[in-house]
């Protein structure tokens, strides 16, 4: 389910000259609002599905997401203008939004502690794996002849996915464990969320990854393509670089997380991504925004394979609190960190001056951010470890 997101991001990025003709867009940065307002609709859609999800239970409240999203990717392939085709992307995101709240809590009803951070890197390397072959698969359906089959593949998996879980997903929240659909149960779960510090504070520091993710994701078009490197054709095989990094660092963390734990992995992961986008900015300035793209993809890659030290760790430490309002919690983080992640990627994506700057100070920026963030979280003390952190 994880993929059907970033199918639904990166598939969709090699479409943009093309779809920038058809709708004769006249600011190519404005392309950028198919990914900002598709997250938008994510982060608005996840504060309903984990509260729904804690009455009446996952699969069937999952079921019903997959359904939006489906639809919504039909209104999409039909949209007669730009503003359609972005109402549109709202909708799907909202429908999208399921998947990632309840594959949460699914996990959650299922681990917990290092076992589940563990799970959690799994998770999240399907999410950055799918990126290395969704932007050529991207353009694979443009040689259809129309933009509109990008929408075609969406709605492929989709579908896929749907038939499958209707078939073999079980209910994985017990009977005993659901809680009465209500305003006054909602509020409970969502003060005991707030309540705590370290679900409160690792959201915030996860949805300032988010951002750092989102500005490049955002931008990546006009920066290896049609604003910069001018690559053509082989914009996929650069995106699918950096997002091999990605998902080979999540790998590792899977591994590497139920030795050392969560709170050294992360703090690390995070330190040294700070330490490198300070590198990011350096080359920037050093060649006036226009490294050589050797030198840009190495210290991309070097950053992103640091940035999944951080995203699956934070989630589980802001999970491992509220496991008895798993539902409820995901929703609120989904909702609080993708919005977050939007906001501030919105920034760093509509600063595209046809430099790299505009990245690299917004990896730098978050990053430092969001080690204040995590300080403030643990008091000062980095790389402690609670009961099984």
């Amino acid at each position: 389910m994880m993929a059907v997101t970033a199918i639904s991001i990166d598939n969709l990025l090699p479409a943009f000259p093309v779809i920038q003709e058809r709708f004769s867009v006249a600011d190519p940065n404005r392309l950028q609002l198919l990914i900002y307002v598709y997250m938008v609709g994510f982060g608005l859609g996840q504060i309903l599905y984990g509260p729904l999800s804690d009455s009446l239970g996952r699969r069937k409240v999952l079921l019903v997401s997959l359904a939006i999203y489906l639809g919504a990717t039909v209104l999409a392939m039909f949209s007669p203008s730009f503003g359609w085709l972005l109402a549109a992307r709202i909708l799907q995101g909202i429908g999208a939004a399921g998947g990632r709240v309840l594959s949460l809590a699914i996990v959650r009803d299922r681990y917990a502690g290092r076992a589940m951070a563990s799970v959690m890197s799994l998770i999240t390397m399907v999410f950055l794996i799918v990126p290395m072959l969704a932007p050529a698969l991207g353009q694979a359906m443009l040689l259809f002849g129309s933009w509109v089959w990008v929408f075609v593949s969406m709605l492929a998996l989709g579908g896929i996915l749907a038939v499958w879980f209707s078939i073999r997903m079980p209910e994985t929240l017990h009977p005993e464990h659901r809680r009465p659909l209500s305003l006054k149960a909602m509020g409970q779960a969502l003060r005991l969320t707030l309540r705590s510090r370290a679900t409160l504070g690792y959201g915030t520091a996860l949805g300032l990854m988010v951002g750092c993710i989102m500005g490049y994701v955002g931008s990546a078009e006009q920066v290896f393509d049609s604003g910069l490197y001018h690559l053509g054709g082989w914009f996929p095989a650069a995106f699918a670089l950096v997002a091999g990094a990605m998902g080979a660092s999540t790998l590792i963390n899977a591994r590497l997380v139920e030795r050392l734990g969560m709170h050294w992995l992360s703090h690390a992961g995070l330190i040294a991504f700070v330490a490198v986008a300070l590198v990011q900015v350096g080359i920037g300035l050093v060649w006036q925004g226009h490294p050589p793209l050797w030198l840009f993809l190495t210290v991309l890659s070097a950053n992103q394979f640091l940035i999944s030290f951080t995203m699956p760790n934070f989630q589980a430490l802001a999970m491992q609190p509220v496991g008895e309002v798993a539902g409820t919690a995901s929703s609120f983080l989904g909702f609080y960190t993708t919005l977050l992640g939007a906001a501030f990627g919105t920034v760093i994506g509509q600063s595209f001056d046809g430099t790299v700057l505009p990245v690299g100070v917004g990896y730098a920026g978050l990053g430092c951010l969001s080690l204040a963030v995590v300080a403030w979280t643990e008091r000062g003390r980095l790389f402690r470890a609670g009961i099984s952190g």
